[in-house]
């Protein structure tokens, strides 16, 4: 069996979309439905209800789903073992971070943790959501901080992995604006002269948050997409240059609403938003894997009570796991 084909079938289950899940693997649809019958055929059981739209997993699929990713976790350990690849640097803690979280988030974030906590040395890897959780179960990191939503949730085993939710953070649309606060356009345009829209990529977490919104909406959108990226600090800047509206995380754009660069494109209208979690993971220690001991003390430290130490913002913690 090889390890691609566990990596392939829980991006599937990740997902539920084997196209989505072709683009994020890097390889074509027929090339990545193979793969996973390839699996199928190893395990000798149907793993994927191909009779539903959208995909969903069979009962047996639902068992090897945890299996998949104790499996991978372990060959990944094993490797980073023996090839030495864990990180060096007992004090320095590794984290798996968004692009967007690690721009606007994390250096806030750190600040007022270490107001409390002390100095944190920190390692960040920038990535993308899909990628940022498959580290922390290939064992690349020591913390994965991430967004989550009910309908597009990270699906990490809490029998393996302790989570915390630090903050909540709310995706809107915005346009560059006049002096006086007016956006240069406003959902949910006209038919006849739709808005031009700065789009996510289709593997953008983001992306897949603004799909939820446009298809929750109680007004048709018109939309005309003129400009894709996997990143909202690119889409920020093509919509200060008047380029089209762009759905954004809040706290990318508090400084450009201050000085009314941008405004909100949505009329203050709640249907045209999401809220989703800024969320924290770690994997459970255990006798066999104790992790590093600065990731335990700060774990602790974060999970106690707001009243008995020092954070600011909106950063209050709900532990689960």
């Amino acid at each position: 069996m090889d390890t691609k084909w566990l990596e392939d079938f829980i991006s599937l289950a990740e997902t539920r979309s084997f196209s989505r899940s072709a683009e994020l693997r890097h390889v074509t649809q027929p090339a990545f439905s193979r793969r996973i019958q390839s699996l199928e055929a190893w395990l000798g059981a149907d793993l994927i209800d191909r009779t539903s739209y959208p995909t969903r997993l069979t009962p047996a699929g639902e068992v090897f789903y945890e299996q998949a990713m104790e499996m991978l976790g372990q060959v990944n350990n094993a490797r980073a073992l023996l090839r030495g690849n864990r990180p060096m640097a007992p004090g320095m803690i590794d984290f798996a971070v968004p692009h967007t979280l690690s721009l606007t988030f994390v250096p806030k974030w750190i600040k007022s943790m270490e107001a409390g906590f002390g100095p944190v040395g920190a390692r960040l890897m920038a990535l993308n959501v899909h990628d940022a959780v498959m580290t922390i179960v290939e064992g690349g990191c020591d913390l994965l901080l991430c967004y989550h939503h009910p309908r597009q949730p990270v699906q990490l085993d809490p029998g393996r992995y302790d989570m915390l939710v630090l903050g909540h953070e709310t995706l809107r649309a915005y346009a560059r604006c006049d002096r006086a606060g007016t956006p240069d356009f406003l959902l949910p345009g006209d038919i006849r002269s739709p808005l031009p829209f700065l789009s996510y990529t289709s593997n953008a977490y983001l992306g897949r948050m603004v799909d939820l919104i446009l298809t929750d909406a109680r007004k048709t959108p018109h939309l005309e997409r003129r400009y894709e990226t996997d990143m909202a600090e690119g889409l920020k800047m093509m919509a200060l240059e008047g380029h089209g509206l762009a759905f954004l995380p809040e706290s990318a754009v508090m400084r450009e609403l201050k000085q009314k660069q941008l405004a909100r494109a949505d009329g203050g209208i709640p249907d045209w938003e999401v809220q989703m979690e800024i969320r924290l993971y770690r994997e459970r220690p255990s006798a066999q894997r104790p992790g590093k001991p600065v990731v335990s003390r700060l774990w602790d430290y974060l999970v106690q009570p707001p009243s008995s130490k020092h954070l600011s913002g909106k950063a209050g913690v709900k532990s689960k796991g």
